[in-house]
Protein backbone atom coordinates (compact mmCIF):
# COMPACT_ATOMS: atom_id res chain seq x y z
CA UNK A 1 0.00 0.00 0.00
CA UNK A 2 2.79 2.40 0.56
CA UNK A 3 4.75 1.74 -3.05
CA UNK A 4 0.90 2.65 -4.27
CA UNK A 5 0.90 5.66 -2.95
CA UNK A 6 4.67 6.89 -3.22
CA UNK A 7 4.89 6.10 -6.38
CA UNK A 8 2.10 8.51 -8.06
CA UNK A 9 3.22 11.08 -6.02
CA UNK A 10 6.84 10.78 -6.71
CA UNK A 11 5.83 10.45 -10.65
CA UNK A 12 3.96 13.61 -10.27
CA UNK A 13 7.03 15.59 -8.21
CA UNK A 14 9.75 14.59 -11.02
CA UNK A 15 6.80 15.70 -13.98
CA UNK A 16 6.48 19.21 -12.32
CA UNK A 17 10.29 19.72 -11.57
CA UNK A 18 12.22 20.81 -8.96
CA UNK A 19 11.71 24.24 -7.75
CA UNK A 20 13.38 26.22 -4.99
CA UNK A 21 12.28 28.41 -2.04
CA UNK A 22 10.62 30.84 -3.97
CA UNK A 23 8.94 28.74 -6.11
CA UNK A 24 10.68 29.20 -9.41
CA UNK A 25 11.50 26.06 -11.37
CA UNK A 26 15.23 25.17 -10.89
CA UNK A 27 17.18 24.93 -14.29
CA UNK A 28 18.85 21.63 -14.22
CA UNK A 29 22.23 21.30 -15.48
CA UNK A 30 24.52 18.57 -16.34
CA UNK A 31 26.71 16.48 -14.64
CA UNK A 32 30.48 16.97 -14.47
CA UNK A 33 30.81 14.27 -15.92
CA UNK A 34 28.49 14.78 -18.62
CA UNK A 35 30.35 18.32 -19.27
CA UNK A 36 32.80 16.70 -19.55
CA UNK A 37 31.80 13.59 -21.93
CA UNK A 38 30.01 16.33 -24.33
CA UNK A 39 33.02 18.58 -24.69
CA UNK A 40 35.03 15.41 -25.75
CA UNK A 41 32.47 14.01 -28.04
CA UNK A 42 31.74 17.57 -29.33
CA UNK A 43 35.53 17.61 -30.37
CA UNK A 44 35.59 14.30 -32.23
CA UNK A 45 32.37 15.15 -34.03
CA UNK A 46 33.50 18.89 -35.49
CA UNK A 47 36.51 16.53 -36.60
CA UNK A 48 34.76 13.81 -37.99
CA UNK A 49 32.44 16.63 -39.94
CA UNK A 50 35.91 18.37 -40.86
CA UNK A 51 37.79 15.00 -42.39
CA UNK A 52 34.61 13.20 -43.04
CA UNK A 53 36.30 11.39 -46.47
CA UNK A 54 39.58 10.00 -44.73
CA UNK A 55 37.07 8.76 -41.82
CA UNK A 56 34.74 7.22 -44.24
CA UNK A 57 37.82 5.30 -45.81
CA UNK A 58 39.34 4.16 -42.66
CA UNK A 59 36.19 2.66 -41.54
CA UNK A 60 35.97 1.47 -44.66
CA UNK A 61 39.07 -0.34 -44.27
CA UNK A 62 38.92 -1.45 -40.92
CA UNK A 63 35.64 -3.27 -41.54
CA UNK A 64 37.19 -5.17 -44.88
CA UNK A 65 39.95 -5.83 -42.06
CA UNK A 66 37.52 -7.26 -39.77
CA UNK A 67 35.60 -9.30 -42.57
CA UNK A 68 39.06 -10.82 -43.15
CA UNK A 69 39.94 -11.89 -39.63
CA UNK A 70 36.27 -13.35 -39.51
CA UNK A 71 36.87 -15.42 -42.88
CA UNK A 72 40.07 -16.36 -41.24
CA UNK A 73 39.00 -17.44 -37.95
CA UNK A 74 38.21 -21.39 -36.67
CA UNK A 75 35.18 -22.47 -37.05
CA UNK A 76 33.25 -24.89 -34.54
CA UNK A 77 29.67 -25.88 -34.28
CA UNK A 78 29.56 -25.42 -30.46
CA UNK A 79 31.71 -23.76 -27.90
CA UNK A 80 33.68 -26.30 -25.68
CA UNK A 81 31.74 -27.96 -23.00
CA UNK A 82 33.06 -27.36 -19.53
CA UNK A 83 31.12 -30.72 -17.99
CA UNK A 84 33.34 -31.55 -15.39
CA UNK A 85 33.55 -35.27 -16.55
CA UNK A 86 35.22 -37.26 -19.05
CA UNK A 87 33.86 -40.30 -21.25
CA UNK A 88 36.43 -43.05 -22.37
CA UNK A 89 35.90 -45.80 -24.43
CA UNK A 90 38.06 -48.95 -24.57
CA UNK A 91 37.00 -51.08 -27.65
CA UNK A 92 38.60 -54.46 -27.66
CA UNK A 93 38.85 -56.97 -30.62
CA UNK A 94 35.59 -58.28 -31.71
CA UNK A 95 35.07 -61.60 -30.09
CA UNK A 96 36.95 -61.53 -26.96
CA UNK A 97 35.94 -63.13 -23.91
CA UNK A 98 34.40 -61.00 -20.70
CA UNK A 99 37.02 -62.05 -18.42
CA UNK A 100 39.70 -60.77 -21.21
CA UNK A 101 37.77 -57.63 -21.50
CA UNK A 102 37.30 -56.85 -17.72
CA UNK A 103 41.11 -57.58 -16.92
CA UNK A 104 41.86 -55.30 -19.90
CA UNK A 105 39.45 -52.49 -18.51
CA UNK A 106 40.89 -52.77 -15.12
CA UNK A 107 44.48 -51.91 -16.16
CA UNK A 108 43.02 -48.91 -18.19
CA UNK A 109 40.81 -47.59 -15.17
CA UNK A 110 43.78 -47.57 -13.19
CA UNK A 111 45.92 -45.41 -15.72
CA UNK A 112 42.69 -43.04 -15.62
CA UNK A 113 42.73 -42.86 -12.13
CA UNK A 114 46.22 -41.85 -12.24
CA UNK A 115 45.16 -38.35 -14.04
CA UNK A 116 45.33 -36.01 -10.75
CA UNK A 117 41.35 -34.51 -11.24
CA UNK A 118 40.02 -37.75 -11.60
CA UNK A 119 37.72 -37.82 -8.51
CA UNK A 120 35.47 -41.11 -9.12
CA UNK A 121 35.90 -43.33 -11.78
CA UNK A 122 32.94 -45.98 -13.03
CA UNK A 123 32.61 -48.61 -15.73
CA UNK A 124 30.53 -50.45 -17.55
CA UNK A 125 31.39 -53.13 -20.07
CA UNK A 126 29.10 -54.11 -22.71
CA UNK A 127 25.31 -53.65 -23.04
CA UNK A 128 22.28 -55.72 -22.88
CA UNK A 129 20.87 -56.78 -26.48
CA UNK A 130 17.61 -54.95 -26.00
CA UNK A 131 19.87 -52.07 -25.23
CA UNK A 132 19.21 -48.91 -27.42
CA UNK A 133 22.98 -49.00 -27.98
CA UNK A 134 23.29 -52.53 -27.65
CA UNK A 135 27.42 -53.14 -27.09
CA UNK A 136 29.11 -56.39 -27.47
CA UNK A 137 31.19 -57.05 -23.90
CA UNK A 138 34.16 -56.13 -26.07
CA UNK A 139 33.04 -52.51 -25.37
CA UNK A 140 34.16 -51.04 -22.00
CA UNK A 141 32.71 -47.71 -21.40
CA UNK A 142 34.17 -45.07 -18.45
CA UNK A 143 32.85 -42.06 -16.53
CA UNK A 144 35.09 -40.41 -14.70
CA UNK A 145 34.09 -37.06 -12.69
CA UNK A 146 37.05 -34.48 -12.30
CA UNK A 147 37.70 -31.93 -9.40
CA UNK A 148 38.30 -28.24 -10.38
CA UNK A 149 41.85 -27.25 -11.59
CA UNK A 150 43.95 -25.34 -12.86
CA UNK A 151 44.48 -27.28 -16.24
CA UNK A 152 42.30 -26.92 -19.03
CA UNK A 153 39.52 -29.47 -19.99
CA UNK A 154 42.22 -29.86 -23.77
CA UNK A 155 45.19 -30.68 -20.93
CA UNK A 156 43.28 -32.87 -19.05
CA UNK A 157 42.25 -35.28 -21.95
CA UNK A 158 45.49 -35.11 -23.64
CA UNK A 159 47.17 -36.31 -20.04
CA UNK A 160 44.22 -38.98 -20.18
CA UNK A 161 45.33 -39.93 -23.84
CA UNK A 162 48.96 -40.10 -23.49
CA UNK A 163 48.62 -42.10 -19.92
CA UNK A 164 46.18 -44.90 -22.78
CA UNK A 165 48.34 -44.88 -25.59
CA UNK A 166 50.88 -47.20 -23.85
CA UNK A 167 48.39 -49.97 -23.27
CA UNK A 168 46.69 -49.04 -26.44
CA UNK A 169 49.73 -49.91 -28.46
CA UNK A 170 50.48 -53.17 -26.20
CA UNK A 171 47.14 -55.04 -25.85
CA UNK A 172 45.88 -53.89 -29.55
CA UNK A 173 42.64 -51.59 -28.08
CA UNK A 174 41.18 -48.69 -29.76
CA UNK A 175 39.79 -45.69 -27.44
CA UNK A 176 38.02 -42.49 -27.44
CA UNK A 177 38.20 -39.95 -25.37
CA UNK A 178 35.44 -37.06 -24.74
CA UNK A 179 32.86 -35.52 -22.53
CA UNK A 180 29.83 -37.03 -21.62
CA UNK A 181 27.43 -34.40 -23.32
CA UNK A 182 29.95 -33.81 -26.56
CA UNK A 183 29.63 -37.36 -26.89
CA UNK A 184 25.97 -37.80 -26.83
CA UNK A 185 25.48 -34.82 -29.00
CA UNK A 186 27.61 -36.33 -31.67
CA UNK A 187 25.85 -39.83 -31.35
CA UNK A 188 22.46 -38.30 -31.50
CA UNK A 189 23.55 -36.15 -34.63
CA UNK A 190 24.68 -38.44 -36.82
CA UNK A 191 25.27 -42.11 -34.74
CA UNK A 192 28.78 -41.80 -35.05
CA UNK A 193 30.28 -41.61 -31.46
CA UNK A 194 33.00 -38.93 -32.28
CA UNK A 195 32.95 -35.14 -33.51
CA UNK A 196 33.52 -35.97 -37.55
CA UNK A 197 32.40 -39.20 -38.76
CA UNK A 198 33.15 -40.66 -42.43
CA UNK A 199 30.94 -42.88 -44.03
CA UNK A 200 32.08 -45.25 -46.55
CA UNK A 201 29.12 -46.71 -48.53
CA UNK A 202 29.44 -49.53 -50.97
CA UNK A 203 28.79 -53.07 -51.87
CA UNK A 204 32.08 -55.24 -51.31
CA UNK A 205 33.22 -55.66 -47.53
CA UNK A 206 36.71 -56.09 -48.70
CA UNK A 207 36.76 -52.97 -50.43
CA UNK A 208 35.01 -51.03 -47.75
CA UNK A 209 37.84 -52.21 -45.65
CA UNK A 210 40.50 -51.47 -47.58
CA UNK A 211 39.25 -47.64 -48.78
CA UNK A 212 38.55 -47.34 -44.81
CA UNK A 213 41.97 -47.84 -44.12
CA UNK A 214 43.34 -45.59 -46.40
CA UNK A 215 41.54 -42.82 -45.31
CA UNK A 216 42.13 -43.44 -41.95
CA UNK A 217 46.18 -42.75 -42.32
CA UNK A 218 45.13 -39.50 -44.09
CA UNK A 219 43.33 -38.59 -40.90
CA UNK A 220 45.90 -39.41 -38.45
CA UNK A 221 48.29 -37.38 -40.74
CA UNK A 222 45.80 -33.99 -40.05
CA UNK A 223 46.94 -31.75 -37.37
CA UNK A 224 43.95 -31.68 -34.53
CA UNK A 225 42.76 -34.97 -35.10
CA UNK A 226 42.09 -37.64 -32.37
CA UNK A 227 41.31 -40.72 -31.39
CA UNK A 228 40.95 -41.79 -35.40
CA UNK A 229 39.86 -45.19 -35.70
CA UNK A 230 37.58 -47.35 -38.02
CA UNK A 231 34.14 -48.57 -37.00
CA UNK A 232 35.50 -52.09 -35.71
CA UNK A 233 34.72 -54.87 -38.15
CA UNK A 234 36.48 -58.26 -37.88
CA UNK A 235 36.71 -61.31 -39.29
CA UNK A 236 35.37 -63.94 -36.92
CA UNK A 237 35.10 -67.69 -36.78
CA UNK A 238 31.98 -69.01 -38.55
CA UNK A 239 29.46 -72.11 -39.78
CA UNK A 240 28.18 -71.95 -42.67
CA UNK A 241 24.98 -73.70 -44.08
CA UNK A 242 25.01 -73.79 -47.38
CA UNK A 243 21.60 -74.95 -49.16
CA UNK A 244 21.94 -77.18 -52.29
CA UNK A 245 19.12 -76.10 -54.44
CA UNK A 246 19.91 -78.67 -57.13
CA UNK A 247 19.40 -81.58 -55.17
CA UNK A 248 16.10 -80.25 -52.76
CA UNK A 249 13.44 -81.57 -55.64
CA UNK A 250 14.76 -85.04 -55.39
CA UNK A 251 13.61 -85.13 -51.91
CA UNK A 252 10.77 -83.13 -52.30
CA UNK A 253 11.97 -80.23 -49.95
CA UNK A 254 11.90 -76.86 -50.27
CA UNK A 255 14.48 -74.32 -49.00
CA UNK A 256 11.85 -72.99 -46.35
CA UNK A 257 11.97 -76.27 -45.17
CA UNK A 258 15.56 -77.20 -44.80
CA UNK A 259 16.40 -73.32 -43.12
CA UNK A 260 13.53 -73.70 -40.93
CA UNK A 261 15.42 -77.09 -39.32
CA UNK A 262 18.96 -75.47 -39.34
CA UNK A 263 17.27 -72.53 -37.22
CA UNK A 264 15.73 -74.44 -34.92
CA UNK A 265 18.66 -76.76 -34.89
CA UNK A 266 21.15 -74.15 -34.10
CA UNK A 267 19.09 -71.10 -32.66
CA UNK A 268 16.13 -72.77 -31.21
CA UNK A 269 12.59 -72.91 -31.56
CA UNK A 270 9.76 -71.88 -28.26
CA UNK A 271 7.01 -75.08 -28.23
CA UNK A 272 5.86 -74.09 -24.82
CA UNK A 273 5.64 -71.99 -21.89
CA UNK A 274 6.80 -73.31 -18.50
CA UNK A 275 5.04 -71.72 -15.31
CA UNK A 276 6.65 -71.58 -12.07
CA UNK A 277 4.90 -69.63 -8.99
CA UNK A 278 4.31 -66.19 -10.69
CA UNK A 279 7.27 -66.75 -13.08
CA UNK A 280 6.82 -67.77 -16.60
CA UNK A 281 9.12 -69.41 -18.73
CA UNK A 282 9.94 -69.92 -22.88
CA UNK A 283 10.36 -74.00 -23.46
CA UNK A 284 13.45 -73.96 -26.24
CA UNK A 285 14.55 -77.11 -28.20
CA UNK A 286 17.64 -76.99 -29.97
CA UNK A 287 21.04 -78.86 -30.39
CA UNK A 288 23.42 -78.80 -27.29
CA UNK A 289 26.28 -76.70 -27.42
CA UNK A 290 28.46 -79.34 -28.34
CA UNK A 291 26.68 -81.03 -31.21
CA UNK A 292 26.39 -77.55 -32.44
CA UNK A 293 30.22 -76.97 -33.16
CA UNK A 294 30.42 -80.10 -34.49
CA UNK A 295 30.48 -80.50 -38.50
CA UNK A 296 30.09 -84.29 -38.30
CA UNK A 297 27.62 -84.08 -36.03
CA UNK A 298 25.26 -81.54 -37.98
CA UNK A 299 25.83 -83.32 -41.24
CA UNK A 300 24.22 -86.45 -39.65
CA UNK A 301 21.20 -84.71 -38.32
CA UNK A 302 17.69 -86.42 -39.94
CA UNK A 303 15.36 -84.18 -42.10
CA UNK A 304 12.16 -85.75 -42.53
CA UNK A 305 10.67 -85.44 -46.15
CA UNK A 306 7.45 -85.13 -47.27
CA UNK A 307 6.52 -88.10 -48.24
CA UNK A 308 7.56 -89.90 -45.21
CA UNK A 309 11.45 -91.20 -44.36
CA UNK A 310 14.43 -88.97 -43.18
CA UNK A 311 17.37 -87.75 -44.94
CA UNK A 312 20.48 -86.43 -43.58
CA UNK A 313 20.97 -82.25 -43.46
CA UNK A 314 24.74 -83.43 -45.64
CA UNK A 315 22.88 -84.35 -48.51
CA UNK A 316 20.51 -81.65 -48.93
CA UNK A 317 23.34 -78.64 -47.37
CA UNK A 318 27.07 -78.19 -47.99
CA UNK A 319 28.45 -77.39 -44.13
CA UNK A 320 31.81 -76.33 -43.65
CA UNK A 321 33.85 -73.54 -41.05
CA UNK A 322 34.74 -70.72 -42.40
CA UNK A 323 35.15 -66.77 -41.36
CA UNK A 324 33.04 -63.46 -41.79
CA UNK A 325 32.62 -59.83 -40.41
CA UNK A 326 31.30 -59.82 -36.91
CA UNK A 327 29.17 -57.33 -37.96
CA UNK A 328 27.65 -55.26 -41.12
CA UNK A 329 26.04 -51.99 -40.66
CA UNK A 330 23.50 -50.45 -42.96
CA UNK A 331 22.20 -46.67 -44.01
CA UNK A 332 20.23 -45.54 -46.89
CA UNK A 333 19.77 -49.46 -48.14
CA UNK A 334 23.92 -49.42 -48.84
CA UNK A 335 26.42 -51.12 -46.77
CA UNK A 336 28.96 -48.72 -45.12
CA UNK A 337 31.67 -48.60 -42.77
CA UNK A 338 32.67 -45.25 -40.66
CA UNK A 339 35.94 -43.58 -40.18
CA UNK A 340 35.54 -41.23 -37.27
CA UNK A 341 37.71 -39.25 -34.76
CA UNK A 342 37.64 -35.96 -32.69
CA UNK A 343 39.00 -32.62 -33.14
CA UNK A 344 41.02 -30.74 -30.49
CA UNK A 345 43.47 -27.82 -30.49
CA UNK A 346 41.90 -26.40 -33.83
CA UNK A 347 37.90 -25.61 -35.27
CA UNK A 348 35.76 -28.23 -36.39
CA UNK A 349 35.14 -26.78 -39.79
CA UNK A 350 39.12 -26.08 -40.67
CA UNK A 351 40.08 -29.94 -39.83
CA UNK A 352 36.89 -31.35 -42.12
CA UNK A 353 38.07 -29.32 -44.65
CA UNK A 354 41.81 -29.97 -44.90
CA UNK A 355 40.86 -33.43 -44.40
CA UNK A 356 38.30 -33.13 -47.35
CA UNK A 357 41.10 -31.63 -49.53
CA UNK A 358 43.37 -34.27 -48.22
CA UNK A 359 40.93 -37.63 -48.89
CA UNK A 360 40.16 -35.96 -52.33
CA UNK A 361 41.97 -38.30 -54.43
CA UNK A 362 41.06 -41.13 -52.48
CA UNK A 363 37.19 -40.37 -52.77
CA UNK A 364 38.02 -40.06 -56.96
CA UNK A 365 39.56 -43.38 -57.50
CA UNK A 366 36.37 -45.33 -55.37
CA UNK A 367 35.19 -47.61 -57.76
CA UNK A 368 31.30 -47.27 -59.03
CA UNK A 369 28.49 -46.72 -56.61
CA UNK A 370 30.49 -46.29 -53.48
CA UNK A 371 30.32 -42.58 -52.06
CA UNK A 372 31.96 -40.85 -49.10
CA UNK A 373 29.87 -38.78 -47.16
CA UNK A 374 31.04 -36.34 -43.88
CA UNK A 375 28.60 -36.39 -41.12
CA UNK A 376 28.61 -35.71 -37.12
CA UNK A 377 28.62 -32.26 -35.72
CA UNK A 378 30.80 -31.06 -39.00
CA UNK A 379 27.14 -32.09 -40.63
CA UNK A 380 25.10 -30.03 -38.27
CA UNK A 381 27.49 -26.88 -38.01
CA UNK A 382 26.84 -26.43 -41.86
CA UNK A 383 23.33 -26.69 -41.70
CA UNK A 384 23.16 -24.48 -39.32
CA UNK A 385 25.24 -21.73 -40.78
CA UNK A 386 22.91 -22.18 -43.90
CA UNK A 387 19.89 -21.27 -41.84
CA UNK A 388 21.04 -18.69 -39.86
CA UNK A 389 22.71 -16.51 -42.73
CA UNK A 390 19.04 -17.02 -44.42
CA UNK A 391 17.48 -15.84 -41.16
CA UNK A 392 19.84 -12.67 -41.26
CA UNK A 393 18.93 -11.93 -44.13
CA UNK A 394 15.70 -11.82 -43.53
CA UNK A 395 16.06 -10.04 -40.86
CA UNK A 396 17.84 -7.33 -42.53
CA UNK A 397 15.59 -7.21 -45.27
CA UNK A 398 12.88 -6.72 -42.43
CA UNK A 399 14.90 -3.89 -40.75
CA UNK A 400 15.15 -1.86 -44.08
CA UNK A 401 11.20 -1.94 -44.35
CA UNK A 402 10.61 -0.50 -41.20
CA UNK A 403 13.04 2.02 -41.38
CA UNK A 404 12.36 2.75 -44.99
CA UNK A 405 8.72 2.80 -43.70
CA UNK A 406 9.49 5.48 -40.60
CA UNK A 407 12.22 8.07 -43.11
CA UNK A 408 10.32 7.35 -46.04
CA UNK A 409 13.74 7.70 -47.76
CA UNK A 410 16.24 4.77 -48.66
CA UNK A 411 19.31 7.34 -47.76
CA UNK A 412 18.27 7.58 -44.33
CA UNK A 413 17.56 4.02 -44.01
CA UNK A 414 20.78 2.94 -45.17
CA UNK A 415 22.44 5.48 -42.91
CA UNK A 416 21.14 3.55 -39.75
CA UNK A 417 22.27 0.33 -40.78
CA UNK A 418 25.60 1.32 -41.07
CA UNK A 419 25.54 0.82 -37.76
CA UNK A 420 26.15 -2.98 -38.55
CA UNK A 421 29.20 -2.89 -39.56
CA UNK A 422 30.44 -0.38 -37.21
CA UNK A 423 29.58 -3.08 -34.60
CA UNK A 424 30.83 -5.83 -36.39
CA UNK A 425 34.26 -4.62 -35.63
CA UNK A 426 34.29 -4.69 -32.18
CA UNK A 427 32.56 -8.01 -32.04
CA UNK A 428 34.95 -9.62 -34.35
CA UNK A 429 37.42 -7.81 -32.13
CA UNK A 430 36.05 -9.06 -28.72
CA UNK A 431 36.10 -12.68 -30.31
CA UNK A 432 40.15 -12.33 -31.40
CA UNK A 433 40.67 -10.89 -28.10
CA UNK A 434 39.07 -13.96 -26.02
CA UNK A 435 40.84 -16.31 -28.29
CA UNK A 436 37.68 -18.20 -28.92
CA UNK A 437 36.36 -19.77 -32.42
CA UNK A 438 33.05 -19.05 -34.86
CA UNK A 439 30.49 -20.90 -33.29
CA UNK A 440 26.63 -21.08 -33.72
CA UNK A 441 26.26 -19.66 -30.30
CA UNK A 442 28.53 -16.29 -31.70
CA UNK A 443 26.24 -16.04 -35.08
CA UNK A 444 23.22 -15.77 -32.97
CA UNK A 445 24.66 -12.90 -30.67
CA UNK A 446 25.25 -10.92 -34.51
CA UNK A 447 21.91 -11.10 -35.04
CA UNK A 448 21.12 -9.89 -31.66
CA UNK A 449 23.55 -7.37 -31.87
CA UNK A 450 21.54 -5.88 -35.31
CA UNK A 451 18.63 -4.61 -33.64
CA UNK A 452 20.47 -2.74 -30.59
CA UNK A 453 22.85 -1.08 -32.79
CA UNK A 454 20.72 0.52 -35.24
CA UNK A 455 18.58 1.78 -31.98
CA UNK A 456 21.25 4.88 -31.75
CA UNK A 457 21.19 5.61 -35.24
CA UNK A 458 17.87 6.29 -35.43
CA UNK A 459 17.79 8.41 -32.34
CA UNK A 460 20.87 10.60 -34.16
CA UNK A 461 18.82 10.84 -37.45
CA UNK A 462 15.55 11.42 -35.72
CA UNK A 463 17.01 14.53 -33.75
CA UNK A 464 18.79 15.73 -36.88
CA UNK A 465 15.58 16.17 -38.34
CA UNK A 466 13.36 17.44 -35.01
CA UNK A 467 15.81 20.48 -34.62
CA UNK A 468 15.35 21.56 -38.14
CA UNK A 469 11.91 20.58 -38.37
CA UNK A 470 10.90 22.48 -35.02
CA UNK A 471 13.84 24.25 -33.48
CA UNK A 472 14.75 26.77 -36.45
CA UNK A 473 18.22 24.77 -36.76
CA UNK A 474 19.99 24.82 -40.22
CA UNK A 475 21.75 22.59 -42.48
CA UNK A 476 24.85 23.08 -41.13
CA UNK A 477 27.68 21.75 -39.45
CA UNK A 478 27.09 22.94 -36.06
CA UNK A 479 23.48 21.23 -36.25
CA UNK A 480 25.41 18.28 -36.38
CA UNK A 481 27.58 18.91 -33.42
CA UNK A 482 24.49 19.72 -30.94
CA UNK A 483 22.45 17.03 -31.99
CA UNK A 484 25.31 14.82 -31.43
CA UNK A 485 25.92 16.60 -27.95
CA UNK A 486 22.01 16.19 -27.05
CA UNK A 487 21.84 12.83 -27.76
CA UNK A 488 24.72 11.59 -26.25
CA UNK A 489 23.46 11.26 -22.93
CA UNK A 490 20.57 8.86 -24.52
CA UNK A 491 22.78 7.12 -26.58
CA UNK A 492 25.11 6.04 -23.64
CA UNK A 493 22.16 4.99 -21.66
CA UNK A 494 20.69 2.57 -24.44
CA UNK A 495 24.22 1.09 -24.83
CA UNK A 496 25.02 1.17 -20.99
CA UNK A 497 21.50 -0.66 -20.02
CA UNK A 498 21.87 -3.11 -23.04
CA UNK A 499 25.54 -3.98 -22.13
CA UNK A 500 25.38 -4.16 -18.36
CA UNK A 501 23.35 -6.84 -18.00
CA UNK A 502 25.46 -8.93 -20.51
CA UNK A 503 28.68 -8.51 -18.32
CA UNK A 504 28.48 -11.33 -15.92
CA UNK A 505 28.22 -13.65 -18.52
CA UNK A 506 30.83 -12.17 -20.53
CA UNK A 507 33.10 -12.33 -17.13
CA UNK A 508 31.87 -16.36 -16.64
CA UNK A 509 34.12 -17.86 -19.28
CA UNK A 510 35.23 -21.67 -18.40
CA UNK A 511 32.14 -21.89 -15.98
CA UNK A 512 29.87 -25.00 -16.79
CA UNK A 513 26.37 -24.00 -17.95
CA UNK A 514 27.63 -20.66 -19.54
CA UNK A 515 29.61 -22.04 -22.49
CA UNK A 516 26.49 -20.93 -24.79
CA UNK A 517 26.10 -17.71 -23.58
CA UNK A 518 29.31 -16.54 -22.95
CA UNK A 519 29.92 -16.13 -27.03
CA UNK A 520 26.84 -14.51 -27.36
CA UNK A 521 27.51 -12.04 -24.68
CA UNK A 522 30.97 -11.43 -25.77
CA UNK A 523 29.91 -11.08 -29.18
CA UNK A 524 27.35 -8.42 -28.26
CA UNK A 525 29.40 -6.54 -25.57
CA UNK A 526 32.25 -5.68 -28.16
CA UNK A 527 29.64 -4.78 -30.88
CA UNK A 528 27.86 -2.31 -28.33
CA UNK A 529 31.29 -0.84 -27.43
CA UNK A 530 32.18 -0.56 -31.34
CA UNK A 531 28.59 0.64 -32.53
CA UNK A 532 28.64 3.23 -29.31
CA UNK A 533 31.86 4.98 -29.85
CA UNK A 534 32.07 5.40 -33.67
CA UNK A 535 28.36 6.72 -33.56
CA UNK A 536 29.72 10.03 -32.63
CA UNK A 537 33.16 9.46 -35.05
CA UNK A 538 31.51 7.99 -38.42
CA UNK A 539 28.04 9.04 -38.31
CA UNK A 540 28.75 12.72 -38.62
CA UNK A 541 30.99 12.27 -41.47
CA UNK A 542 28.40 10.11 -43.10
CA UNK A 543 25.55 12.04 -42.92
CA UNK A 544 27.59 15.67 -44.05
CA UNK A 545 28.82 13.77 -46.93
CA UNK A 546 26.02 11.75 -47.85
CA UNK A 547 22.70 12.45 -45.95
CA UNK A 548 22.15 15.87 -46.20
CA UNK A 549 20.14 16.20 -49.23
CA UNK A 550 18.11 13.24 -48.35
CA UNK A 551 17.04 14.50 -44.80
CA UNK A 552 15.88 17.95 -46.58
CA UNK A 553 14.07 16.48 -48.83
CA UNK A 554 12.18 14.45 -45.64
CA UNK A 555 11.91 17.34 -44.17
CA UNK A 556 10.53 19.15 -47.13
CA UNK A 557 7.68 16.55 -48.16
CA UNK A 558 6.87 16.85 -43.87
CA UNK A 559 6.34 20.23 -44.59
CA UNK A 560 3.88 20.09 -47.47
CA UNK A 561 2.72 17.68 -46.10
CA UNK A 562 1.19 19.31 -43.44
CA UNK A 563 0.63 22.47 -45.12
CA UNK A 564 -1.95 20.16 -47.03
CA UNK A 565 -3.17 19.42 -44.08
CA UNK A 566 -4.31 22.77 -42.54
CA UNK A 567 -5.57 23.75 -45.94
Amino acid sequence: MVSLTVTPVLCYWLLQGKKNRDGEPVVEKDSLLLRILKGLFGWVIRGSVAAAVPILIAASIVVAISGLALYSMERDFLPPFNEGAVQVNVLMPAGTSLSKSSEVATIAGDLIRQVPEVRTLSRRTGRAELDEHAEGVNVTEFIASLDESSRSRATILKDIRERLDDLSASAGIVYNAEQPLQHLISHMISGVKASVGIKLYGFDLDTLQRNARAIEAVLKEVEGTEDVQIEQQTNIPQLQIQVLGDRLPQYGLTRMDVTEFVETAMNGQVVSEVLENQRKFDLVIRLDEKFREDISSLGRLSINLPGGGTTKLENVAMIRESSGPNQIKREKVQRRIVIQCNVAGRGLVDVVEEVRRKVQPIDAALPKGYRLEYSGQFESQQRASRMIAILFAVSLIGMFLVLYSMFKSVNLALQVMVALPMAFIGSVAALRLTDQTLTIAAMVGFISLCGIATRNGILLINHYLHLVKFEGETWSRELIVRAGKERLAPVLMTALTSGIGLVPLALAAGETGKEILYPVATVIIGGLISSTLLEFLVRPALFWQFGFNAAKRVVERADETTELVEE
